[in-house]
């Protein structure tokens, strides 16, 4: 049988899991995370670095609270995470073991990889880790995370993570052994075995196919992490996770989505997929062209609104007079500080306010423009 050499060669893997994947009513189904570790474990040994994006926190936790499904409000999620993310780390603790690996917990939050001094510290974090013989297990830290600032499902996590690593493969396990070109559920549907490019996914009936209710994410959302990934250069593999084995093996299971891109900065991935503006400031049409067409940073004087709040570091929308948001940066400045600074040049404002204003309100390498 022939292998892909894509898989069989990549020297460090993320492999993503979902919590319909590893939960059975409420409880950690035992025999499934078996089989996910004995896969992991076996591409560990041989000498791959592997990174575990685990969703089940949530899931893990209904049961002992003595809930019946996943919880709606915040609240409640939040204290099942609570309860279930030491459950679900224990039983990894113990799989792993039984290969003599250790495993180490990493909780992520946006913030904590949107910001220069958090996300190099995590890379750094990961880094070490690896470089120990530990496998990371992954989860956003849904504990402390809030409606506006978190990820929003674990697949787009995954690829965000993939590309913080330094990857060179990711894994997505779903319920479904591949991407169909319609309802799996369905007859006369096909899988594809290959994706090279959006135009690929243009004529596809992509649903929510796979959901339960104990997870978030759909095929909606793997397919939507696998345009991150591969836009970052980190080919896919997207299967089921009964068939995580042969995947890791490099079998042509599933289907496999090929790089589409050059890898870019970590932050600004980060930045494009795992963020929201905090606020908005309206550009006149000479800013829109100097920021999108010639890449150049945003100053006061092509500012003409500012919106919402926010505070200096934070990310902002960057908007065009139309009200299209044409991109996304970490603003140098508090909501308050602005609106008297606006339509002045740099020049002038250091001038009258002294040199610390000559300073740029998103600079170029803060900044990423959306499609």
């Amino acid at each position: 049988m022939s292998l892909r050499p894509q898989v069989t060669g990549a020297g460090r893997i993320v492999v993503k899991v979902g919590s319909s994947s590893l939960t059975e009513r409420g409880r950690i189904d035992l025999d499934r995370m078996r089989l996910l570790v004995d896969a992991i474990a076996a591409r560990r040994i041989d000498g791959t670095e592997v990174v575990l994006v685990s969703s089940g926190a949530i899931a893990a936790g209904l049961t002992p609270m003595g809930l019946r499904s996943r919880p709606r409000d915040l609240a409640t999620q939040q204290a099942a995470a609570s309860v279930g993310q030491s459950l679900l780390m224990a039983r990894y603790s113990e799989a792993f073991a039984t290969h003599g690996l250790k495993v180490g917990q990493v909780l992520l939050t946006v913030d904590d990889v949107t910001r220069r001094s958090h996300y190099r510290n995590a890379f750094r974090t990961f880094a070490r880790l690896l470089e120990l013989g530990v496998v990371p297990i992954v989860n956003e830290n849904d504990t402390v995370a809030t409606t506006e600032i978190r990820f929003g499902d674990n697949d787009r996590l995954a690829a965000l993570t993939s590309h913080l690593v330094h990857a060179d493969l990711l894994v997505l396990l779903s319920d479904v052994d591949g991407l169909y070109d319609g309802d799996p559920r369905k007859p006369g549907t096909t899988m594809l075995t290959e994706v090279r490019g959006p135009s690929d996914l243009q004529a596809l009936q992509i649903g929510r196919t796979g959901s339960s209710g104990v997870g978030t994410g759909g095929m909606q959302t793997k397919v939507e992490a696998a345009g991150i990934a591969t836009e970052a250069s980190i080919p896919v593999v997207l299967t089921s996770a009964g068939l995580v084995g042969e995947a890791l093996r490099g079998e042509k299971v599933g289907t496999y989505f090929h790089p589409t891109g050059r890898r870019r900065k970590t932050r600004l991935l980060w930045l494009a997929h795992a963020t929201s503006g905090l606020g908005r400031l309206s550009l006149d049409e000479g800013a829109v062209r100097a920021v999108v067409q010639r890449r150049t940073s945003l100053l006061p004087a092509g500012i003409s609104k500012v919106e919402g709040v926010f505070s200096a570091g934070d990310p902002v929308d960057l908007v065009s007079p139309d009200g299209v948001v044409v991109a996304r940066g970490l603003v140098n400045y508090d909501a308050s500080e602005l609106p008297d600074l606006l339509g002045r040049s740099t020049r002038d404002l250091a001038r009258e306010l002294g040199a610390s204003y000559e300073r740029e309100v998103v600079h170029r390498d803060d900044l990423v423009i959306l499609k």
